[in-house]
């Protein structure tokens, strides 16, 4: 991580009186292997109880995908098919997910897909920011295992997140920023869309500004 990104993520979470962070069980250092390294922490945190929402968990959905991937995807945090499955984005939002990644001939296997949240808020309701910043530490770390090129931020609770304000979705699909000093394209989560059909049209155009830039890379 580099100073300026290390600095961005320490002030977002001193603003949100975060004072400790996790200490990894894992020494990532002693482990060359990326899948290898991401599989052991993923079992390491399997009992997680940092936040409220381990109370509901069946499975920790830590995320998957390629570990030396070039674009990584953001979501917001497990429905009750990530939930009984251990896996992200594979109930009905996962299906369109995959639609949308196919239309910009992007596989889901290319691509590295986390979430917010590791564990499934109840109800399907938005994290509260205790439950985002006891699972932020380990996005960024997985960030900084995968390295990727780019970052695909789908809907606006983690957008919020990663940035640290309270914009708008359309102000962030419209501003691109960076998060640890990686671009970031934002755009509608699919369970949106599943909702409203009349953002399809502004999701593509987010989508095809992101392949522009991924295969550009």
């Amino acid at each position: 991580m580099s100073r300026r990104a290390l600095i961005q993520y320490l002030e977002l979470l001193k603003q949100s009186g975060v004072r400790q962070l996790f200490q990894a069980p894992v020494n990532i250092e002693a482990v060359p292997d990326k899948r290898q390294m991401l599989d052991s922490l993923k079992a390491a945190y399997a009992d997680c109880n940092k936040c409220p929402l381990a109370a509901g968990r069946i499975n920790l959905v830590y995320g998957e995908g390629n570990p030396a991937a070039r674009a990584m995807l953001i979501g917001e945090g497990p429905g009750e098919q990530e939930n009984l499955s251990g896996r992200p984005f594979v109930g009905a939002a996962g299906q369109l997910l995959e639609k949308m990644l196919a239309a910009i001939n992007i596989k889901r296997e290319d691509i590295y897909i986390a979430n917010i949240v590791k564990c499934r808020p109840e109800g399907n309701r938005n994290p509260s920011q205790e439950e985002r910043l006891a699972c932020l530490p380990y996005l960024v770390e997985q960030i900084q295992i995968i390295q990727p090129r780019l970052l695909l931020v789908m809907g606006l609770v983690a957008a919020q997140t990663l940035f640290g304000d309270t914009n708008t979705l359309t102000w962030h699909r419209e501003n691109h920023g960076d998060f640890m000093g990686i671009p970031a394209w934002v755009t509608y989560h699919p369970a949106a869309l599943l909702r409203n059909s009349n953002w399809k049209r502004p999701a593509w155009e987010d989508l095809q500004a992101f392949q522009k830039e991924y295969e550009n890379l």
